[in-house]
């Protein structure tokens, strides 16, 4: 089966930018990004910029724009986020030969360093600011971070070839129990959903000189604020709760919190977990993926994978991470 990215060709991608209205210069990078096809594109006369095309049938019209929308929303509170070029006309979602696609300014730098005190209270501030601007209004066409996108990759995992016939009575049950207390934890939580950058992760970040900025608004949805400084957090307990607290420092300047998300840490971390296996079995058909993923097909990954929601299971009945 061919999938769409196959006719994703070169001069498809120049020929693209061309019809905004720029003039590429032939030159053609491929960043790493797997959900997306994301490229650096040379202009002619200028800087360079990066296009995303995105993927086919995964985000309607109305949920881009709304990416779109926010991030000019962060960029106008000077907050340093890298937000959708716009032509003459205002426009930032563009197409051609039934592709969707967005151009960005080009931003180096590198990714923060894990567990360093003082970048994760800049950081914080940051992301207090963000759910500053965050909780105005919620999304309308973008989803809500909750256990419905656990039990819809659960499922895609259930369908899928990926998984060893003779784990999937294991996993069906592991991933039941797992979701249902996930679900549990929500409730009680109560927590007040907002705008969110969704993916705040190391990897996300492009540290400078000058701070931080913040990339790839590509899964910003609705939820607590929690999801956007968990996985910010590395080593041991005692390491998480240093860092916890130099996160929160920073983001209290802007934005208050509300300690009983703290208990969602946890849960959270769990319910990424079975999204990342939902993903890869939705995606396999995508060549891209099984070139760069090939483990996945391996019995051992299912094996290492059940093992680890087995103990994230047991890890939600432990106390929540508290900071200082």
């Amino acid at each position: 089966m061919n999938h769409p990215y196959e006719r994703l060709v070169p001069d498809v991608i120049l020929d693209a930018v061309a019809d905004v209205g720029l003039i590429p210069d032939g030159h053609l990078l491929a960043l790493n990004s797997y959900e997306n096809r994301v490229l650096q594109i040379g202009i002619q006369d200028a800087s360079p910029l990066v296009a995303k095309f995105y993927r086919p049938d995964r985000w309607s019209d109305g949920a881009i724009l709304e990416e779109h929308q926010f991030s000019a929303e962060l960029a106008a509170a000077e907050i340093p986020l890298v937000a959708p070029w716009r032509d003459a006309h205002g426009q930032s979602l563009f197409r051609h030969a039934g592709f969707r696609f967005a151009l960005f300014e080009r931003r180096g730098g590198r990714a923060p360093e894990p567990g360093d005190l003082d970048q994760l209270e800049w950081i914080g501030r940051f992301i207090g600011r963000i759910h500053l601007a965050g909780q105005a209004e919620p999304f309308v066409h973008r989803p809500n971070l909750d256990t419905g996108m656990g039990w819809q990759a659960r499922e895609a995992v259930l369908q899928s070839p990926l998984l060893p016939g003779h784990e999937h009575d294991s996993y069906s049950s592991t991933t039941s129990a797992l979701l249902d207390a996930i679900d549990q934890a929500l409730a009680q939580a109560a927590a007040t959903p907002i705008r969110l950058h969704g993916d705040c992760h190391h990897g996300n970040i492009l540290w400078t000189e000058q701070g931080p900025h913040f990339v790839d608004l590509d899964d910003c949805r609705n939820g607590p604020a929690v999801q956007d400084l968990w996985m910010l957090l590395h080593g041991e307990r005692s390491e998480r709760t240093l860092q916890l607290s130099a996160l929160l420092e920073g983001y209290r300047m802007f934005h208050d919190f509300n300690p009983g998300e703290l208990a969602l840490i946890e849960p959270l971390r769990g319910l990424r977990m079975v999204y990342y296996s939902g993903w890869l079995a939705r995606r396999w058909s995508d060549p891209a993926f099984p070139a760069a993923f090939p483990w996945a097909a391996s019995a051992h990954y299912w094996s290492q994978h059940l093992h680890d929601l087995r103990h994230q299971l047991e890890v939600l009945r432990e106390p929540p991470l508290r900071a200082f």
